[in-house]
């Protein structure tokens, strides 16, 4: 099926962290999947979302919640990972669009949660890693991170950042300023 090139998800995820090492058994998992629909003939941002994703074998620690907001109250409300991506397949169409974020963690964490489920991955092939891109553009000498990235393009960073969903916002502000520069 070809793909659909008039709209890009954009995707930022928070997962379960700790300041050290975690503890024995635990690791790193989606607790939240920002996603924002970057329409590309207008460059606007359409819509945002959070779906809150409940962890199967981790805790949200003190340390994640100062990062990200998030507490584990939160999230045991969530949703599971598999119905996550249902809704990323089913309301997104998100195997058949052009999916980014900012840098490679988003696509390898789903990639490592997904790899043992039949059929849960929700994206197609076709990702765009809005770091790099960036960096080749700014001709920069190393990739930047996201808050560095709105600082040179001086825009403000809308809303809290390490929320999955306002760093969605914020991603594809960027993107969105790169795809304009060019045309």
């Amino acid at each position: 099926m070809a793909k659909k090139l008039d709209q890009i998800l954009v995707i930022d995820i928070e997962a379960t962290c700790w300041e050290g090492n975690p503890p024995h058994g635990e690791k790193n998992e989606i607790i939240e999947i920002g996603i924002c629909t970057l329409d590309i003939p207008t460059g606007e941002r359409l819509e945002k979302r959070s779906i809150l994703v409940k962890p199967e074998r981790s805790k949200v620690s003190k340390f994640c919640t100062k990062l990200t907001t998030l507490t584990q109250e939160q999230v045991d409300e969530g949703i599971s990972l598999a119905e996550a991506c249902s809704i990323l397949k089913e309301e997104y169409g998100s195997q058949d669009r052009v999916w980014a974020s900012y840098g490679d963690y988003d696509r390898q964490q789903f990639e490592r949660q997904c790899q043992y489920r039949p059929n849960i991955y929700p994206f197609g092939t076709r990702h765009i890693n809005v770091k790099t891109l960036l960096a080749i553009i700014y001709l920069l000498p190393r990739e930047v991170g996201m808050a560095k990235a709105l600082e040179l393009l001086g825009t403000p960073l809308e809303g809290t950042h390490h929320r999955g969903v306002d760093d969605a916002w914020n991603i594809a502000g960027i993107l969105s300023e790169l795809i304009l520069k060019r045309r």
